[in-house]
């Protein structure tokens, strides 16, 4: 009698089939590794921004703002790094008595680099997701005709072919499809989430930004 159990059909699946299933493996754990760093950054970038739109907005006077986070010894990144970056640019830029609008542009070219990499942090392995996503099914699909046809090769030589002889070959080359759809199905649904999440986050940094260099624009107009 045949062992139907899943780990013995994993065993006893053929070289190509138990290869489809390790790459499929590989890929649902770098998936999911991926998954639980993507959402704990969104998370922390999330709270930054609402943290620092409340000190922002709070009517501290910006050099002191700019002040409290240069002493800071960790790392900025979000809205934090943006204003930083561009509230620098600002201060250099008046202090080498530039026009106002010479200043004015050049802290909002300094924060549109800054937010250009804010996203692209963002947005890192978001391809690996979407990858993972699209081409897993079709990949256990292959592991699945593989094992079907090797199933049926062995009935060549069979004068009488019976469903219990084909049975443990076709469950092992099904194994495959549900392989390819356990890696897909998360990444799928993760990318989905990321992507609406950092639409967001995107959109708050462009709203950020333009609002800052408004508040530049008319520091830079007031008298001296």
């Amino acid at each position: 009698m045949n062992d139907t159990s899943l780990i013995m059909l994993v065993v006893n699946a053929s070289i190509p089939v138990q290869m489809v299933l390790a790459i499929l493996l590989f890929a649902s754990i770098v998936s999911w590794a991926l998954m639980y760093t993507k959402r704990g950054y969104i998370k922390q970038s999330q709270a930054e921004a609402k943290t620092f739109e409340g000190r922002f907005w709070s009517g501290i006077n910006l050099s002191d703002l700019f002040a409290q986070l240069s002493v800071r010894q960790e790392k900025r990144f979000g809205l934090e790094a943006i204003f930083e970056n561009g509230f620098r640019e600002f201060a250099r830029a008046k202090k080498a008595e530039l026009d106002n609008s010479s200043v004015v542009r050049a802290a909002h070219r300094a924060m549109k680099v800054s937010m250009s990499r804010e996203i692209e942090t963002l947005d890192s392995n978001l391809s690996f997701l979407a990858t993972v996503g699209s081409v897993s099914p079709y990949v256990g699909l292959l592991g699945t005709v593989w094992g079907i046809m090797e199933s049926f090769r062995s009935l060549a030589g069979v004068r009488q072919a019976t469903l219990a002889m084909v049975a443990p070959g076709i469950s092992e080359a099904l194994i495959a499809t549900a392989m390819g759809l356990l890696a897909a199905i998360p990444a799928v649904v993760a990318y989905n989430q990321f992507t609406t999440e950092i639409d967001e986050m995107v959109t708050r940094y462009e709203n950020f930004l333009e609002e800052f260099t408004g508040i530049l624009q008319r520091q830079a107009q007031a008298p001296k």
